[in-house]
C-alpha cells in the first residue's frame, strides 16, 4: 500500500523560505513521477512541480520557476520542495502525489496516490 507523508509546512513572512518533504513508502518508485500540488481556499488544486524518480528530470509551474526547487533522495524515498522568496499568494495546502505512467504530469487527475497535505501560510 502506497503511503505519502508530507512535513515541513508552517507560517513564514513574505520573502522567507520553507522546505517541504514527502516520504513515500509501500513499493519501489523507480518508474514514478512525484508531483507537488497546492490548493488555496475556494480554488482548484494546481500543479507546482514534479520530478521523475528515474533520471531526475524536473518540471515547474511558471509561477514558481526560480523560487522553488524540487529534488529527490532515492535512498530515503523522499522528495523535497525547497521554497524560497515566498509570497502571500503561495499560501495554500500543499500536497505530494505519486504515480506511474503519468501522461500529463501537471494534471492532478493523473495521480492516484496523495499525501494528507501540509499548510503553508505566508504573511505580508
Amino acid at each position: 500500500q502506497v503511503q505519502l507523508v508530507e512535513s515541513g509546512g508552517g507560517l513564514v513572512q513574505a520573502g522567507g523560505s520553507l522546505r517541504l518533504s514527502c516520504a513515500a513508502s509501500g513499493r519501489t518508485f523507480s518508474s514514478d513521477v512525484m508531483g507537488w500540488f497546492r490548493q488555496a481556499p475556494g480554488k482548484e488544486r494546481e500543479f507546482v512541480a514534479a520530478i521523475r524518480w528515474s533520471g531526475g528530470s524536473t518540471y515547474y509551474a511558471q509561477f514558481v520557476k526560480g523560487r522553488f526547487t524540487i529534488s529527490r533522495d532515492n535512498a530515503k524515498n523522499t522528495v523535497t520542495l525547497q521554497m524560497n522568496s515566498l509570497k502571500p499568494e503561495d499560501t495554500a495546502v500543499y500536497y505530494c502525489a505519486v504515480d506511474r505512467q503519468i501522461v500529463v504530469l501537471t494534471s492532478p487527475r493523473e495521480y492516484d496516490y496523495w499525501g494528507q497535505g501540509t499548510q503553508v501560510s505566508v504573511s505580508s
